[in-house]
């Protein structure tokens, strides 16, 4: 089921994901597959789901979103407190 924007501001989904989450979701499940044909491993196949787990869209706002977000205010921006009396 393909969602169409709201008034062609919002970004286009599809199910659960943004078009943009589902083609990284894509790469990295042929990545991982191949890595798992060739080697034997399964830490990439683990790290696309992750990916697809952290991208899912609830009301505009994503759990990857989320900790991106919070990275940025704790760790990345620097924080201006002023005392005053």
């Amino acid at each position: 089921m393909y969602i169409y924007p709201d008034n062609l501001k919002s970004k286009a989904t599809l199910w659960l994901w943004e078009l943009k989450d589902i083609a990284v979701i894509g790469i990295l499940a042929l990545i991982a597959v191949f890595a798992l044909a060739q080697t034997g491993i399964m830490i990439p196949l683990v790290a696309a789901l992750l990916y697809a787990f952290l991208s899912i869209q609830f009301e505009g706002i994503s759990i990857l979103g989320f900790i991106k977000s919070a990275a940025t205010f704790f760790i990345a921006k620097q924080q201006l407190y002023e005392w005053r009396l």
